[in-house]
Formats: structure tokens, C-alpha cells, sequence
């Protein structure tokens, strides 16, 4: 791999990752504005993810720690894999009834993050790496695929569970107990 790749890459792997630490620690910790747990708990609740707090440390210590481990070049597959469990629920959760484009809080921004993660899990995460310095090469076309498989399996899965939570209370919108 050239060196303006290897570049390509730590330059992704940094701003992607540490987006995610950020967004992560917002739900963990209330920090760069966030709600924390109890907030964030609150609105995973509505959500139908029960219950809310346990749902939303979940998904902070997956942003923090997926987002960790894109940032080092650690682990990339295992990091991806987080990132695209985590948006994939995003989208099913609250962007996807809402169309493709962001400005009406569609999963444009997910899809792009999520995208970015499964390149990253089947490219690697370049020379300047915590992966490239112990000598370790978890990634490649097969590991990667592993992972963005895994990634969307457990949000899929998730999602069914969620959706199940929503039935069962009753709070299943009207047009998907039908779907669903």
C-alpha cells in the first residue's frame, strides 16, 4: 500500500473514530453536549429499546469503543463491525421512516458512517496502525466481510427484539403491526 493510501486511511480512521468516541461519551457521560444516560436513556426508551438507561450505556460503550479502536487501528474489523451494528440500528430505529436525505433527519449520515466502517473493515486500517505495529492483520476481504456481517446481524436482531418490546406494550405504530 502507498504511503498517500496509508495516509487516506489514519486520516479517515482518526475522523471517524473519534466522532464516535465523542458521540459515545455523550451518551455515557453527558460530555460535548450530550444527555448522558438518563437523557439519552429517556429517548432510547420512547424508542421501544427496554430499558432506555441499560440501552443507552449499550450504546455508548459501543460508539466509544468501536470509535476507540478505528481511532488506534486496532482490532479495525472488530471497531467497523461496532460502528455498523450501531448506525444500522440508528437508521432502523429513527432515520429510515424519514427518507434518505439528512436534512429531513434521514440515514444519509449513517449510511455514510456506516459505509466508511465497512471500508475500513475490508481495507485495513493502513501502515500507521496499532494493527500494522504488532504485526496482526485482522482484516482483509473475508474478516472484513465477517465483520459488517456481525455488525448488521446483532442490529438486525436488535431491531426484531425492539420491535417485539413495541408490540407487546402496544406501541407498535398502526401501519408496521400490520408489516410486522
Amino acid at each position: 500500500m502507498g504511503t498517500s493510501a496509508n495516509i487516506g486511511l489514519l486520516i479517515l480512521r482518526v475522523i471517524v473514530g473519534a466522532l464516535f468516541v465523542g458521540h459515545g461519551t455523550q451518551k455515557l457521560l453527558g460530555w460535548f453536549g450530550g444527555h448522558g444516560p438518563e437523557g439519552t436513556g429517556r429517548f432510547m426508551g420512547q424508542l421501544g429499546y427496554r430499558p432506555g438507561r441499560t440501552a443507552a450505556i449499550g450504546a455508548g460503550l459501543t460508539e466509544t469503543l468501536g470509535g476507540s479502536l478505528l481511532l488506534l487501528g486496532l482490532v479495525t474489523g472488530l471497531g467497523a463491525a461496532m460502528i455498523i451494528g450501531v448506525m444500522t440500528s440508528a437508521t432502523a430505529s429513527v432515520h429510515l421512516k424519514k427518507g434518505l436525505w439528512n436534512t429531513g433527519g434521514g440515514f444519509e449520515l449513517p449510511l455514510v458512517n456506516a459505509g466508511v466502517a465497512a471500508a475500513l473493515a475490508l481495507a485495513g486500517p493502513g501502515g500507521s496502525s496499532l494493527d500494522r505495529l504488532i504485526g496482526w492483520r485482522p482484516y482483509g476481504l473475508v474478516l472484513g466481510a465477517i465483520g459488517i456481517l456481525l455488525g448488521v446481524g446483532v442490529s438486525l436482531t436488535l431491531e426484531g427484539w425492539r420491535t417485539e418490546q413495541l408490540r407487546r406494550t402496544g406501541e407498535l405504530p398502526q401501519d408496521r403491526r400490520r408489516a410486522a
